[in-house]
C-alpha cells in the first residue's frame, strides 16, 4: 500500500509539475468613437501544447492585426476592429485551444459596462450578452484552475495534514493558511508590497522542503499548527497574486474580482482536502501510516529542493 501512495503521489507530482497556471486572455477595449472600433490584445502563453489559439470575431468586424511579439510568459497580439455594429450580441470564438489552456475574454466597453467569460476546448465560442455583467464571476473558476493546477500549492496543503492531528486543528491550520495568502493577495494586488515573482516562487519552494523535513521528523503540531501555516501563507499569496498578475484584472470591479478568485482558491483547495485526509485514513487503518508519511517526505522533499535549484538558477540566468 505505502508503495502504491508512493507512486501515485510521484506521477502526480511528474505529471502536474509541466503544466502552472498560464491562461490565455483576451482583452477588447471600445474606442470613444462614434463608430464601431475596438482595441483588443490577445495573450497566449509562450509555453503550450500544439498549434497556437486562433481567434474567430464575427463577420461584421474587419480585422487589423500586428506581428505577434514575447512578453514574459506570453505571445503577445494587437488587433484592430473596426465592426459596422457592437459586438453584443455578437460571438467570439476560438480555435486549437490546448486542452490544459483557458482563455479569460475581458471586453470593455465605452459605457463603462464590462463583461468577462472564459473559453476552453469543451466551450470554445462565447456571445457577449447586451445586458451588463452584475458579478466576475470568471475568476471564481480562474481561482479554482489556479489552485489546481499549482503542483506546489497542493503539495504543501497535503504536507500540512501530515503535521496536526485532530479535525479542530485541522480546521484552525487551514483557515490560518486561507487568512494568511488572503492578505498578501490582497495588498499584492493594490501594489501595496511587491517582491520579485522569481524570488518568491524559490520561497514558496523551500516551504516544501521544510515541510518534508517536518514529516520525517514524526513530530505533530498539536497546539499551534496555525501559527506555522499563517507564516507561510504570507507566502503563497505572493505567489496566487503573480500568477493572478500575469493574466490581469482589466474591469472595474476589482475588488470583487479578487473576492471571487480567492473564493476560487479556497474552493480548490477544500475539494483537495478530504481527498488526502482519507488518503492518511487509509495509511492508518492499514497500519501503513508510518512508511506513508516517510514516502510523503521524500517526494516533497525531492520535488522541493528539485524547484528550489531550477528557480534559483532562473534568477541568476
Amino acid at each position: 500500500m505505502s508503495k502504491i501512495l508512493l507512486s501515485i503521489l510521484i506521477l502526480f507530482t511528474i505529471q502536474n509539475n509541466a503544466h502552472e497556471f498560464n491562461p490565455a486572455h483576451l482583452v477588447i477595449e471600445e474606442s470613444n468613437s462614434a463608430n464601431y472600433k475596438y482595441e483588443a490584445t490577445w495573450l497566449y502563453p509562450l509555453k503550450n501544447i500544439g498549434k497556437r489559439a486562433e481567434l474567430i470575431f464575427p463577420d461584421i468586424c474587419k480585422i487589423d492585426a500586428l506581428a505577434p511579439y514575447p512578453q514574459g510568459k506570453y505571445l503577445v497580439e494587437k488587433l484592430s476592429l473596426n465592426c459596422t455594429t457592437t459586438l453584443k450580441d455578437q460571438t467570439i470564438k476560438v480555435e486549437y485551444l490546448s486542452v490544459l489552456t483557458d482563455a479569460l475574454v475581458t471586453v470593455n466597453f465605452k459605457d463603462n459596462s464590462t463583461f468577462e467569460g472564459i473559453m476552453n476546448l469543451r466551450n470554445s465560442s462565447i456571445t457577449i450578452p447586451r445586458e451588463k455583467q452584475a458579478f466576475p464571476t470568471t475568476y471564481f473558476r480562474l481561482g479554482i484552475d489556479h489552485l489546481l493546477s499549482g503542483i506546489d500549492h497542493i503539495l504543501f496543503i497535503f504536507g500540512l495534514l501530515f503535521l496536526v492531528t485532530g479535525a479542530v486543528n485541522i480546521i484552525k491550520t487551514i483557515t490560518a493558511f486561507t487568512i494568511a495568502h488572503s492578505i498578501t493577495l490582497g495588498l499584492s494586488v493594490f501594489n501595496l508590497i511587491t517582491l520579485p515573482q522569481a524570488t518568491v516562487e524559490v520561497l514558496i519552494a523551500l516551504t516544501i522542503v521544510y515541510l518534508a523535513a517536518e514529516i520525517s521528523s514524526s513530530n505533530k503540531y498539536s497546539a499551534t499548527p496555525w501559527f506555522m501555516a499563517f507564516g507561510f501563507g504570507l507566502l503563497h499569496g505572493l505567489g496566487f497574486a503573480g500568477a493572478l498578475g500575469e493574466i490581469g484584472i482589466s474591469n472595474d470591479q476589482i475588488l470583487l474580482s479578487l473576492l471571487f478568485f480567492n473564493f476560487g482558491i479556497e474552493a480548490g483547495q477544500l475539494a483537495l482536502i478530504p481527498i488526502f485526509g482519507f488518503l492518511i485514513w487509509m495509511a492508518k487503518k492499514y497500519k501503513i501510516y508510518t512508511n506513508a508519511s516517510i514516502g510523503a517526505s521524500y517526494v516533497l522533499g525531492s520535488m522541493g529542493f528539485y524547484w528550489v535549484i531550477s528557480r534559483f538558477i532562473g534568477i541568476v540566468t
